[in-house]
């Protein structure tokens, strides 16, 4: 069910998906057997079962169903193309048609009820499959394609026809890839190529066409899962499966809409585990993309900068266009055979020209590639085989790479057993043999003997060179380019997964599974589809242990003089209700008064503009005054695809101006909390400018993990929550929630 807060399954069917369809349990963790069905406390999965897709890909037995050999019918092109992909992969194929003897010269069996054989797939090749699906229920078949359109991609009526069939094939137990797919998890993959594989997913079919030939450079691709609408089968599905294969060196994904939120960070997850790169093209940036991706397959795309976030919480690499999707996968499956050692993240430019080597230095620290200045000793070393007029610092400028001796390669050897050096990069921005040649064999080689990463840029547009066809494309450890941005994209990419993954620690380990004693304090404070005083979201905040100022509620001038007192001059007053959202703007809130006449005049003003602006009071809060500090915004909204979401950023009145805000997604961390505020572009404002002291970064952490904590456990019933300002004291002195909105379900 698109768009429902705990998935697409209920514990209880899913559960049963994996015992009918024989997945594999998620691997144990820290020493316990992981279940499959472990809920956090907002009732969403912990874990999912990694599919056992091997009998979809490699299936030692297949059906057709509509399978035809009439010259010029759609089926007939297709049935030829499983016959061979049939016998590639050594299975025995088994047409079906209700009035044909034979397809091709093969028996042809009029139902799936007589099939010679227990069956590992079905493919179906007719209009509408729902009446076929209980069929292969019934004769035990493992994994059906439906290749049909006309669902959801379509609209309402679609989706209607697709969400009956949906529920059909979670009765029957199988799996099914599509509708709305197509032929290309059968085409014809290199077996001749070594080395990590690219696995690739497309709801698109036609977007994987630039990865899939890529098996023409010299890339190898292991498999292509095309998913169309998802009826069943999702990404989420093959990157947990893709993650498991140890041929798999990136997976590579083109993605439209994600079915389901915490799906796919489960299946991240398992991929971040692995040190399995995951590098995705998610449309959906704009209103115009989110708009045609939905009409495409039917999908929900969400908030995208939810999905942005949730992405870059898990390590997959987002990227924009195919170009880079098939430079920065290839790179990344091919990284798979390198040491990234501590420190040696350090980038060198190496180059037969110093325009080029300057040229690419400058894009490269733009983009936050670190490029160490080489010792004075390094470049002595250098110096023996490069004249002393040059530049060998970084970039390394050569002059010309050597042609006729064994100089060019022992500058490429010195300058890879630098151990501040993790990459060496090489522009050549056209042919110019025979130096260019030299120069391609020299790395090739030398990329042979080192646990280092090789890149090279070939800049020539023909491209028909054997420098560059030949000896740079025949090699399995070196990775080549043909821009410098699209090279510098997939280095930045690969050494940030590395820092990634080394620290990595799965937040669904840590996740909350039980309430806390806040809960119960919190559920009484909530009225189902209301939005709640300020008072009382106050209140909510304390139950969780955020700091609020002290205050009182009054109804009276009165009793407003007396709390006060009681606060402590000077203070602050404010009208309080449950549907005021901006106070300032109606004069509902005034600061810094210091008597108590001035105490009892706001007190009459606030409560006179309130009744002629309508609007219902449950009293007058009288506060504390509060020193000041940076003002944040800490918030929770719910995402249709993710669920509860945490916000923070710059807060105050002009929060909607600024919108310089970080989000992720629950469950998360401390680090994760932490990064969340080194994304802001306002950041600087936490350490300390124009002489004040520094933020309480460690409170305001403490804020945002406990919001996070609320968000989890009071899911179904807390709809949006806005602290703003938390004013964040200098160190040491804490935050405190000066303002808060909550809304209930």
């Amino acid at each position: 069910m698109l768009g429902s807060t705990h998935g697409t399954l209920t514990t209880d069917s899913r559960r049963a998906r994996v015992t009918a369809c024989g997945e594999q349990p998620a691997p144990a963790v820290h020493g316990r057997p992981a279940a499959t069905d472990d809920l956090d406390v907002s009732g969403r999965p912990l874990y999912a079962g990694v599919p056992d897709l091997d009998r979809f890909f490699r299936p030692e037995s297949v059906a057709v169903i509509g399978a035809s050999d009439t010259e010029g019918r759609p089926n007939t092109g297709i049935t030829q193309q499983l016959l061979a992909w049939a016998e590639r992969v050594g299975a025995r194929l088994h047409p079906v048609h209700p009035t044909r003897q034979s397809v091709f010269g093969i028996p042809c069996v009029p139902s799936v009820a007589d099939l010679p054989e227990q069956v590992d797939l079905a493919v179906l090749l007719i209009s509408d499959p729902l009446p076929v699906i209980e069929e292969l229920a019934e004769a035990k078949v493992k994994f059906a394609v439906a290749f049909a359109s006309g669902f959801a991609e379509t609209g309402a009526e679609g989706a209607a026809a697709q969400a009956r069939l949906t529920a059909a094939v979670e009765r029957s137990g199988l799996r099914l890839l599509g509708p709305n797919t197509n032929l290309n998890a059968f085409e014809k993959f290199r077996d001749d190529l070594d080395g990590p594989a690219i696995a690739l997913i497309t709801q698109s079919g036609h977007q994987g066409r630039p990865v899939f030939t890529m098996q023409e450079l010299g890339v190898r691709l292991s498999h292509w899962a095309p998913t169309g609408n998802e009826a069943d089968l999702e990404t989420a599905d093959f990157i947990s499966y893709f993650a498991e294969r140890p041929e798999v060196g990136a997976i590579a994904c083109y993605v439209e809409g994600l079915k389901d939120g915490r799906s796919f960070l489960l299946a991240a997850d398992r991929a971040a585990r692995r040190g399995v790169p995951v590098v995705a093209v998610k449309v959906g940036r704009t209103e115009t993309g989110a708009r045609t991706a939905a009409s495409h397959t039917g999908k929900l795309t969400g908030a995208d900068a939810v999905v942005d976030a949730a992405m870059r919480q898990y390590g997959v690499i987002r990227v924009d266009g195919l170009d880079e999707l098939q430079d920065t996968a290839a790179l990344l499956a091919r990284a798979r055979t390198h040491t990234l050692t501590t420190g040696a993240d350090g980038v060198v430019v190496y180059s037969i020209s110093g325009g080029t080597g300057a040229h690419f230095s400058d894009l490269a620290t733009e983009a936050g590639l670190r490029l160490p200045r080489l010792s004075e000793d390094k470049q002595a070393e250098l110096h023996q085989w490069i004249p002393e007029y040059l530049d060998v610092a970084n970039p390394v400028d050569n002059g010309g790479h050597p042609v006729g001796d064994w100089r060019g390669r022992k500058i490429i050897d010195a300058i890879l057993a630098d151990p501040s050096v993790g990459v060496l990069i090489c522009p050549i921005t056209g042919p110019f043999p025979p130096m260019s040649d030299k120069l391609a064999q020299d790395l090739v080689d030398a990329a042979e003997q080192t646990d280092k990463l090789v890149c090279v840029v070939w800049g020539s547009p023909v491209g028909t060179e054997s420098a560059y066809r030949d000896t740079l494309l025949g090699s399995s450890r070196v990775a080549t380019f043909r821009t410098f941005a699209n090279c510098i994209t997939a280095v930045r990419a690969h050494l940030d997964h590395a820092r990634f993954t080394s620290f990595y620690r799965s937040p669904f380990d840590e996740a909350p599974r039980t309430h806390s004693p806040s809960f119960r304090k919190a559920q009484a404070l909530m009225r189902p589809g209301q939005q709640l005083s300020e008072h009382a979201a106050k209140q909510l905040l304390r139950a969780y242990g955020i700091r609020v100022p002290r205050e009182q509620l009054v109804t009276s001038a009165a009793a407003a003089v007396r709390a006060a007192g009681l606060v402590g001059y000077p203070v602050v007053m404010k009208a309080s209700g449950a549907q005021l959202a901006h106070k300032t703007e109606l004069g509902l809130v005034k600061i810094g008064l210091t008597s108590a006449s001035q105490v009892r005049d706001a007190y009459r003003e606030m409560t006179d503009i309130a009744r002629y602006e309508d609007v219902s009071l449950d009293g007058v809060l009288v506060c504390q005054m509060v020193e000041p500090g940076v003002e944040m915004v800490v918030g929770v909204t719910h995402d249709e695809l993710f669920g509860p979401t945490v916000t923070v950023g710059l807060g105050g009145v002009l929060v909607e101006v600024l919108r310089d805000t970080a989000v992720r997604v629950p469950p998360f961390g401390e680090d994760q909390a932490r990064d969340m505020l080194s994304e802001l572009r306002g950041r600087a404002l936490l350490d300390g400018v124009r002489g004040r002291p520094p933020a309480d970064l460690d409170a305001l952490v403490e804020v945002v993990l406990r919001v996070q904590r609320m968000a989890l456990e009071l899911d179904g019933e807390l709809a949006e929550l806005d602290i703003n300002p938390l004013m964040v004291l200098p160190r040491g002195q804490g935050a405190v929630a000066l303002d808060a909105l909550a809304v209930c379900r």
